[in-house]
């Protein structure tokens, strides 16, 4: 039997362009409750659901999304946060067109279904339910009294920290900032991840007996080494990758030029786009060059604009085909004006007299012959060096992890770039010290970083039994 499917999906709602560059609000506006019914009726239940095994903390999707269509609302959240601890940031954040929504069937017959917008809605739906009470608070399993450290609450730890509380062990997260979230808060903008949304998603956590420590940087505060003395039978670290990448172009030391992970931090975590009010200034620059094409880009990019700049570049040496950024925060960095210079590599930062960025020199590049893999890489094109004047540049060219953890535990073997070495379940190279997220794979999604802290909770239960 041949069963027609709407082909198109439901739009989403969203601020226009026009007046969402003066603000930090959200972007996107979620779904409605006949929005969302109107999106779960096009998914066709299929027997094989493909979406699942699209999905990295494999959520089972087609049995959500009937809950949701028969209206059964506590039962559709119940069946996500069987595998997902934060629906409300990976409804917002996942790149579902990726993942879940690359494999869905409909998709043969038009557009996919809106996976994430469907969680989103539940999500939200669940979080309005637990400020009023109404919500279903998840059982806690019997308590082991076996204690596991948490280093670092970004979604790695966090899922982690969920998946084994939930099975009744007392999990403690170790946070170096004084806000948990890890790049939840400080790397990603307000107007795509309001910061209310993840302190929510935390406090579910704490109701399933996560405990939080902030303020203390595990490599500093405490090492791994007396993580176990205070009595941690395992330990997952999940600290991310804080270490910014440059090129090593000249003119990178001048006045005006940052890291994005600095600058989103200063903007995102202690509220420089508040100064004075909060006391941490940052240059609001009115001619801004982003180097870079991915989400952290135009993330940076997209705040620069909601700071004031009169004008802001977005220079990346490939073509937008092959850009890694969310398709749709592309069209939305487009539809609020950052100016798109493709195929283009910067070859030095130029300074005034006072040691101040000024201008950021440029070459236009061309794809050349296809590599092993098939991928055309870029190549300069002969004499076609400019200039465009900035007085701010920021760097978005990607991150590696923190060192200190791996230079204060001893025999705790890395990669070269600084990842930790760790197996498909992030068993670490010292027995009982499990790794996952960024800090083993290098700058990635949220929703990988859960998978592998999800991953990681498993195999750190069958490690704890097979002690005893």
């Amino acid at each position: 039997m041949i069963v027609a499917v709407e082909k198109i999906t439901v739009p989403m709602r969203q601020q226009p362009a026009e007046e969402r560059i003066k603000n930090f609000n959200e972007v996107p506006l979620g779904y409605n409750e006949q929005e969302a019914l109107k999106e779960a009726s096009r998914c066709m239940q299929c027997v094989k659901k493909p979406c699942v095994e699209g999905c990295p903390v494999r959520i089972d999707i087609p049995l959500f999304i009937k809950a949701l269509r028969e209206k059964d609302f506590q039962k559709a959240i119940d069946v996500i946060h069987d595998s997902d601890s934060l629906p409300c940031i990976t409804g917002r954040v996942c790149p579902q067109e990726e993942q879940c929504q690359a494999v869905c069937v409909v998709k043969k017959m038009g557009e996919p279904i809106s996976i994430g917008r469907l969680e989103r809605f539940l999500a939200d739906n669940d979080l309005e339910n637990r400020k009023n009470k109404k919500a279903v608070t998840p059982d806690r399993s019997t308590r082991k009294n076996i204690k596991v450290a948490i280093v670092g609450s970004g979604p790695a730890g966090l899922t982690c920290a969920a998946e084994l509380a939930k099975k009744g062990y007392d999990a403690v997260v170790f946070e170096g900032y004084h806000k948990l979230g890890g790049v939840l808060v400080y790397g990603i903008p307000e107007f795509r991840l309001p910061k209310a949304i993840v302190e929510n998603e935390i406090d579910l956590l704490k109701d399933l007996g996560v405990k939080f420590v902030n303020n203390a940087l595990i490599g500093r505060a405490l090492t791994i080494e007396d993580l176990f003395k205070e009595g941690y039978q395992a330990i997952f670290v999940g600290a991310g990758a804080g270490l910014p990448n440059f090129m090593g172009i000249p003119g990178e030391n001048l006045s005006g030029v940052y890291s994005a992970n600095e600058f989103l931090t200063r903007v995102n975590l202690m509220k420089a786009y508040k100064f004075p009010e909060y006391d941490t200034p940052v240059k609001r620059g009115e001619y801004v060059a982003v180097i870079g094409g991915g989400n952290v880009a135009m993330d940076s990019a997209r705040t620069a604009l909601r700071l004031g700049a009169k004008h802001v570049y977005l220079i990346y040496r490939r073509s937008e085909k092959e850009m890694p950024a969310r398709e749709e925060e592309v069209i939305r960095a487009r539809e609020e004006g950052i100016d798109f210079r493709l195929l283009t590599n910067p070859l030095k930062y130029i300074g005034d007299e006072k040691g101040v960025v000024k201008q950021v020199e440029c070459q236009k590049m061309e794809l050349g012959e296809p590599d092993a893999s098939g991928r055309r890489s870029p190549v300069p094109v002969k004499g076609s060096e400019f200039i465009i004047d900035v007085d701010e540049v920021i760097v978005a060219i990607g991150n590696t992890p923190n060192p200190i953890i791996s230079r204060t535990t001893p025999g705790l073997k890395t990669k070269k770039r600084g990842e930790i070495e760790a197996d498909e379940d992030g068993l670490t190279s010292i027995p009982g010290v499990f790794a996952g997220g960024d800090v083993v794979t290098g700058a990635a999604t949220v929703i990988t970083a859960m998978g592998a802290g999800r991953k990681s909770a498993a195999a750190i239960e069958k490690y704890l039994s097979e002690k005893k």
